[in-house]
């Protein structure tokens, strides 16, 4: 595996006073490419309006190439360049497809003072570089100045074969100019794979001929869930979908920009759109609607019904005639099994299959394996392979099935085990429908959860422990995107980028050579590029990053302060905003009382960033030794028991590690306060959020002891069930008592065991999410 590589060699084009009327390229661009080697060139290749871009007659894929650089560079430039299948000798960039390698991606790019040639192994190779200088120029050039191409000698290939970005377009519709331009922000990350996301309970927005109503009922909700208030709604039609003439245009425009689409059809689950159309293919025979609301629908397909596989076939015969792609992905999670263990014909389809559970599997799960097994059948007698999500694990995983793994790694590192391909889609590193901050106020809401870029940037694909045979199976690695609270485009373009930017070195670049540090710097400069394509972008990377650590032997925090590319960070310890006037920090910083303390950094731009803020609250519990008598939830332990007093209030999002979380256990905390103190007071925090499961306390209590064995309690109190208009938000719970001396306090609240009737959920354990315990 070839490490990064740049050599400046002395006397190169970079120095010298006569460049103050020119702008020079940059080739550190993201992603980074493998191997940048500086020349002696004295000045390097100067575009003027005279420069041609050449290509061989003939090859009409180099000329689509020529094409789309002589775009790019004109909306930077300002300069129409020609395009010539006459080979200059000079003075032009000359595109080829004849570089010896294996790799179909790799390319060369070199560049002289006479000329800059990019020769890929094929035109896709060649692509991969007419990005790589299309980002090099990093800004549009101002009038009047020359944009240098340093000589350099560029060597670069991808790191991974299959490099995906998905996108749901089934809970909300995007026009096909938008997927254009999603296409568009997926090139500029050389992204060569689109995962497109066609079908699911909320609407079908693919044309199928043979089954008009797919469409014409298929795609239509009536209404949809506001936010996450299940039960209310927004009573607006939501609508749409893509004729065949539109998604050919769009699997053209896709492969001219060297990306292969991948359509899914989800199935047998997540077909309630289907169902809606046509109700004798689901288990009950309806009615039904297009689903208005989000999560998991029970309604499924009825397989033991001969005209959904009559259907299938049908939808996949028109599938396969519309996208070229080698990859078909058929879905296969999320799909309940309560309709099938009720439903006679799905039952006879066991019996007649001699389909049995044991100890591994349902008879239903190996009943959905049966459905997937048959649709991969198909599309392998037609030249085609399958991928699947994880769950197509279950029952039993098909021959030639692909694994997309998303619940994690498991389900990846089981299909490379047993011989079978891979691709990673982690979603705690890869989802980008989930917050990219801890800090949410302010931000557009989000499904849960905070990946943020730097974590993205984080993950490498080749998981640890495999063997190198193992590690040949992982594919690549890919994003996703759903858009249950993502009702438009611009609001698409928050989610992915800048993230997309940190996929693309997960993707491409050989992970030894990743740095973060770097990449951020290369990020700023890459974001002009966004600037100037008019993208709608997160700005959270270069926010002040804080650490708080607990002090116990002092009792204060200690705060460690950092800026992604070194600005000056300043603060202050009243709330108001930092200004360049306010104290700087330069070391950790320890805090022992009460405070709002605020920073921000000032880059040299001399635009501030977005301040931080955290209020310190320190009382007799304040980070003392915690023993918790019940455990937490494993999700949720973050950094263990020390989290409710280490004098942090958390905040409205509980994925922040602010918050600690309990499922059918109760929160039992003993306080050691070190020695002997009068109490009278005890606070306690909780965050409900019933649509996420989470409900609040059910009863308090403390009760205090001087030797940590028997303990009287002091004060207490019960709380009634929820109801569905019950309150959302964080709640403070306050018990006071007549004074009391002890040394160990212990604090109980206790959880929902038994979600009530009306909560769609009802029976299970919900949730109770606690934050931060005083005493006083």
């Amino acid at each position: 595996m070839n490490k990064f590589l740049v050599t400046l060699i002395a006397g190169a084009a970079m120095s010298g006073g006569q460049l103050s009327a020119m702008q020079t390229a940059d080739y550190r661009v993201v992603p980074l490419p493998r191997e940048i080697t500086m020349t002696a060139a004295a000045e390097g290749f100067k575009l003027l309006p005279t420069t041609k871009i050449a290509y061989s007659k003939g090859d009409e894929q180099q000329k689509k190439n020529a094409e789309l650089l002589a775009e790019y560079i004109g909306g930077l430039t300002g300069l129409k360049l020609q395009i010539t299948t006459k080979m200059p000798r000079a003075n032009a960039i000359v595109l080829s497809a004849d570089l010896a390698g294996e790799n179909p991606e790799a390319y060369a790019l070199t560049v002289t003072d006479r000329m800059i040639k990019i020769n890929g192994v094929t035109p896709t190779g060649t692509f991969r570089g007419v990005q790589t200088l299309r980002k090099s120029i990093g800004e549009p050039v101002a009038g009047g100045e020359t944009l240098t191409f340093p000589a350099a000698e560029i060597a670069d290939r991808p790191e991974f074969g299959y490099r995906g970005m998905h996108l749901d377009v089934s809970r909300h519709f995007i026009s096909a100019d938008s997927v254009k331009r999603y296409i568009d922000i997926l090139a500029l990350h050389n992204i060569n794979k689109f995962h497109w996301h066609l079908t699911d309970d909320q609407g079908w927005r693919l044309e199928i001929k043979k089954h008009p109503k797919l469409t014409e009922v298929g795609s239509k909700r009536s209404k949809t869930v506001i936010g996450k208030n299940w039960g209310t709604f927004d009573n607006i039609p939501h609508e749409g979908f893509y004729t065949q003439e539109q998604v050919r245009d769009i699997v053209r425009y896709a492969a001219d920009r060297q990306i292969t689409i991948i359509p899914e059809i989800d199935l047998p689950g997540h077909m309630q759109g289907v169902l809606a159309a046509y109700p004798h293919l689901g288990c009950t025979g309806g009615p039904y609607e297009v689903w208005s609301t989000w999560g998991v629908s029970d309604e499924v397909l009825c397989v033991g019904n001969d005209a959904t596989f009559e259907l299938i076939d049908d939808v996949l015969t028109e599938v396969l005639d519309l996208f070229p792609s080698e990859y078909i992905h058929v879905g296969g999670d999320e799909c309940p099994k309560v309709r099938w263990k009720d439903c006679p014909k799905c039952q006879a389809r066991i019996e007649s299959l001699g389909i049995k559970g044991d100890d591994k599997h349902t008879a239903e799960e190996y009943l959905q394996s049966y459905v997937i097994n048959r649709a991969e059948r198909f599309l392998n007698e037609r030249g085609r392979k399958m991928i699947g999500w994880d769950e197509i694990l279950e029952g039993g995983l098909s021959p030639n099935a692909t694994v997309m793994s998303w619940r994690g790694e498991d389900g990846g590192r089981e299909a490379v085990r047993q011989g079978h391909d891979a691709i990673m889609v982690p979603n705690n590193y890869l989802y980008f429908d989930y917050y990219q901050t801890e800090d949410t106020d302010g931000e557009p809401l989000a499904i849960g959860g905070c990946v943020t870029t730097e974590h993205v940037y984080s993950y490498n694909p080749r998981m640890k422990g495999l063997t190198d045979e193992e590690k040949s199976h992982v594919l690549g690695v890919q994003a996703n995107l759903w858009t249950e609270y993502i009702p438009n485009f611009r609001h698409v373009e928050y989610m992915v980028l800048p993230r997309m930017a940190a996929l693309s070195e997960v993707q491409w670049t050989d992970p030894e050579s990743k740095d973060y540090t770097d990449f951020t710097t290369r990020l700023r400069r890459f974001m002009k590029l966004y600037d100037h394509e008019g993208y709608n972008y997160a700005r959270h990377l270069f926010n002040v990053r804080g650490e708080f650590t607990p002090d116990h032997a002092t009792g204060a925090v200690v705060v460690k302060l950092f800026s992604v590319d070194g600005s000056p960070i300043h603060y202050t310890l009243d709330g108001t905003e930092p200004t360049r006037q306010s104290a700087l920090y330069t070391r950790p910083l320890s805090i022992s009382s009460d405070c709002t303390f605020t920073a921000a950094a000032f880059p040299e731009s001399g635009i501030k960033t977005r301040s931080i803020s955290e209020t310190f609250s320190f009382n007799k519990a304040t980070n003392r030794s915690v023993t918790l008598l019940q455990p937490t939830h494993s999700n949720y332990t973050y950094k263990g028991p020390g989290t409710l007093v280490d004098g942090l209030r958390g905040v409205g999002n509980i994925r922040t590690g602010r918050w600690l979380g309990f499922n059918g256990n109760d929160m039992e905390a003993v306080i050691d306060l070190g020695a002997e103190q009068e109490l009278s007071e005890m606070e306690l925090r909780t965050f409900v959020d019933r649509d996420d499961w989470v409900f609040n306390a059910r009863g308090v209590a403390i009760a205090v002891s001087s030797d940590g064995v028997n303990y009287t309690e002091v004060a207490s109190k019960t709380m009634e069930p929820a109801t569905a208009d019950s309150p959302k938000g964080i709640e403070t719970f306050t018990l006071t008592f007549e004074p009391v001396k002890a040394r160990y306090a212990k604090v109980t609240a206790l959880s929902e065991h038994n979600i009530p009737a009306w909560h769609g959920a009802a029976g299970n354990p919900g949730f109770l999410f606690v934050d931060e315990i005083s005493l006083k």
